[in-house]
């Protein structure tokens, strides 16, 4: 396994694990679905990974609950990232909250504890005071935030006086924004950008295509996956394909290797079995040559998916099986 190279007190896995669909439902993996976490969490373990991220959000705190119970005695060795839901983010609220994360998850100190959203009517500069007295008394190592553009991001840095050491965003190769900035600040400031969703929701697994769309509630909600992006995507797919062939790797694994070929991104995809987990741990070993780089980048660059109010009708026809 490779890691980001910062001063953190232990080292960051430049794949980890997102555990969203830990006691989710909405991902439809079946009851057994708790069981079959902890040998994913446990194989994650073997393999290296030392990120694993949750969210007090993700199942009403059954994700914090199910990752805590599979880490055991090993929750001390890795860094446990959890994040809090900001419906108000006033400083003794997020006192609050971290101290039930904490205790969901077992654990003595949060070593990533983030905002999960922006709030939009209260500033980050009480947000931040209730983070900084966390991190006084030791129950908070570092600080991050999700979902933040750049200049937020560096408002709640000041706010806080020290490192936001990370920011949380939605990226893959069909969602490059990350690129434009945070990528480069975080190159330059010594922080990291962490992927999620950096499959697109499976998008990029090439499973799915126009006559074969995915069944799942949160996938059918994603305008990727609208039958017209499946055909227009078809080029970038084929083009991971064409790379995966020449790394004996998937489809999967070369659009992971592509986001972390960013020295300081690290991904964190979800998986529903051990050998999702296996697959998705050995990207991190993949090293795309430049012209691989360069034909998958520009196969993104070209593809062009119908999102946002035009995607809306399409979605409810879709849903309503016309």
């Amino acid at each position: 396994m490779r890691f980001v190279q910062l001063d953190t007190p232990r080292p960051i896995s430049k794949i980890g694990l997102g555990t969203w669909q830990f006691g989710s439902r909405e991902w439809g993996y079946g009851a057994d679905y708790e069981h079959r976490a902890a040998d994913i969490v446990r194989r994650a373990l073997d393999l290296g990974v030392t990120l694993f991220d949750t969210a007090e959000l993700y199942g009403f705190g059954r994700s914090e609950r199910i990752l805590g119970a599979a880490l055991g005695d090993q929750r001390d060795k890795v860094v446990v990232a959890s994040k809090i839901f900001p419906v108000l983010p006033v400083a003794s609220v997020v006192q609050q909250r971290a101290v039930a994360s904490a205790a969901r998850l077992g654990v003595r100190q949060i070593d990533l504890y983030q905002v999960h959203q922006p709030n939009p009517v209260v500033a980050d500069t009480t947000t931040m005071r209730g983070m900084r007295a966390l991190q006084d008394v030791g129950l908070v190592g570092e600080v991050g935030v999700s979902n933040y553009g750049l200049r937020r991001w560096q408002f709640a840095e000041a706010a806080l006086g020290r490192r936001v050491l990370s920011n949380q965003v939605r990226y893959s190769m069909i969602d490059r924004r990350p690129e434009d900035d945070l990528i480069p600040y975080a190159e330059q400031a010594g922080r990291i950008v962490i992927a999620y969703s950096p499959l697109a929701q499976g998008f990029l697994s090439g499973r799915y295509d126009a006559k074969n769309p995915p069944s799942g509630a949160v996938r059918r909600a994603n305008p990727y996956f609208l039958p017209e992006n499946l055909e227009r995507g078809a080029e970038l797919i084929d083009t991971l394909r064409q790379v995966a062939e020449a790394h004996d790797a998937t489809p999967s694994q070369i659009a992971l290797a592509y986001l972390l070929r960013h020295p300081n991104v690290v991904a964190i995809p979800g998986a529903s079995g051990v050998e999702q987990m296996e697959r998705n741990a050995a990207a991190a070993e993949i090293d795309l040559a430049d012209d691989q780089y360069a034909a998958l980048r520009d196969a993104a660059h070209r593809f062009r998916p119908v999102t946002g109010l035009a995607a809306a009708p399409k979605l409810l026809r879709a849903r309503m099986g016309k």
